[in-house]
């Protein structure tokens, strides 16, 4: 049975049985019988429907964001921003698919030799819930942009919001099959993906269960895509408009209430300016009204389960007995729902737990540097590599640090975020493949070779 249950009260929403078996093959019947027609259907085709769902998305926004908010507990303001971002990128890639999918003509010793791109028929979602629109979307669109259909699998406490978007494509005229929501646990991905008709898999989540979904494609040879978790770090150097930093840093670290795999988690702030930055980034964060997401009002709302709470209460305390300092913050808050205080941690070391984990959820990390070396090792010492920032005057001195940053993703005094425009995945322990972009679109395609004779 899956759960819906409202993080802001603790309070249950809504059951949903789990898919049977008997469920699961009718989905997978469905999605393989219909992938031939919408691949020859065409980009323009797919192209005009992507529209639609760009229509349907904000023809009902406010629903479709209130899902969000009461599953999950994203702020609200958030939410409809999150679906606004959806339906933005449904439309991007309705606008430039044809152009990114095109033939590229290469030469070479044939009379006519081209690359093309098919699709790869059937491809599994395994999608989180802290973005329960966005995430789904991000990885959807490209993919069933390039012909391919989409079964998902969504994270077990977002049941409605799942639903709902199934119910996106529906609306939007998208042929029956093309996309699917199964409501399934994560045991039943290991039987998806050894069935011979599912032909690849894109998961955003944890390293953890991005191991166990990479072990079990790997055995039936099937192609992923990984995004999994990051300690993004964000790194303040000594020449930085510091109260910019500082004020980036807030919404960096809070947005989505802390619970975001590029969220800026570990704040490299060079010595010079550390007391300032400190001073800046505390006022900030101790600012933060914190409360019912559904109130406009509030800026950061619960964790989206109790364990969650648990977890994060673990580290902060961990890490405070250790010698850390809580310079705000730093507690679960008591009452109904699952809050935890908007926290900064100062004199954080690599022995703990909030340095060497990823804390999903409103925790800082500030670590002190002496320089730009010093602050260069501290960032990249870290098991994941998906987002980081640096932050300086000197935009060029910035991009050779860039270059040397192990990171997918390097932003120059702004803060990191996905968009359609730009390859999004990371390194490490978080993950591999891109989403979104020219890269993303072709990740679940035949990338194949026609080569014309005679030979010249």
């Amino acid at each position: 049975m899956l759960r819906s249950i409202d993080p802001a009260t603790g309070r249950e929403l809504a059951t949903f049985p789990e898919a049977d078996e008997s469920a699961i093959e009718t989905a997978l019947t469905k999605a393989w019988d219909v992938r031939h027609g919408w691949r020859d259907g065409g980009v323009a085709m797919r192209a005009s429907l992507m529209r639609s769902v760009a229509g349907v998305l904000r023809a009902d926004k406010s629903r479709y964001a209130a899902l969000a908010t009461v599953e999950m507990g994203k702020p609200i303001v958030e939410a409809e921003a999150e679906v606004e971002k959806c339906a933005w990128t449904a439309n991007w890639f309705a606008e430039n698919a044809e152009r990114l999918l095109a033939d590229e003509a290469v030469e070479s010793t044939a009379t006519e030799s081209y690359v093309r791109f098919q699709p790869l028929g059937v491809i599994l979602a395994v999608m989180p819930w802290n973005f329960p629109f966005w995430q789904a979307f991000r990885a959807g669109l490209p993919a069933l942009s390039a012909g391919n259909v989409m079964l998902l699998k969504h994270s077990s406490n977002v049941p409605q919001s799942a639903l709902a978007i199934e119910e996106v494509f529906r609306e939007a005229g998208v042929p029956e099959g093309v996309f699917q929501t199964l409501l399934i646990g994560s045991a039943a991905v290991e039987r998806l993906l050894a069935d011979h008709r599912v032909a690849g898999v894109t998961l955003t989540g944890s390293d953890k269960a991005g191991s166990l979904v990479a072990e079990a494609a790997g055995k039936a040879l099937k192609k992923t895509v990984l995004e999994l978790g990051g300690s993004d770090p964000f790194i303040v150097l000594a020449d930085a408009d510091v109260g910019a930093a500082a004020t980036v840093a807030c919404r960096a670290r809070n947005q989505n209430n802390g619970q975001s795999c590029i969220a800026a988690k570990r704040f490299i702030v060079e010595e010079k300016v550390a007391d300032e930055f400190e001073q800046r980034f505390v006022s900030a964060v101790a600012a933060l009204k914190v409360g019912n997401p559904m109130d406009r009002a509030n800026q950061v709302g619960p964790l989206a389960r109790a364990d969650l709470v648990e977890d994060l209460e673990r580290q902060v305390d961990e890490s405070v007995r250790m010698g850390a300092r809580p310079l705000t913050g730093g507690k679960r808050i008591p009452g109904d729902g699952y809050y935890f205080e908007p926290t900064v941690l100062a004199g954080v070391r690599p022995e703990m737990p909030a340095y060497h984990e990823e804390t999903f959820g409103p925790v800082a990390a500030v670590i002190r540097v002496k320089d730009e070396e010093d602050a260069l090792r501290v960032a990249n010492d870290t098991e994941y590599g998906l987002g980081s920032n640096i932050w300086t005057a000197d935009v060029e001195r910035a991009k050779r640090l860039a270059e040397r940053v192990e990171a997918g993703l390097v932003f120059i005094n702004g803060m990191v975020a996905s968009d359609a425009r730009l390859p999004f995945g990371g390194v490490k322990r978080s993950g591999y493949g891109r989403e979104l972009s020219a890269y993303g679109i072709k990740e679940f395609t035949n990338i194949q070779t026609v080569w014309v004779g005679p030979a010249r």
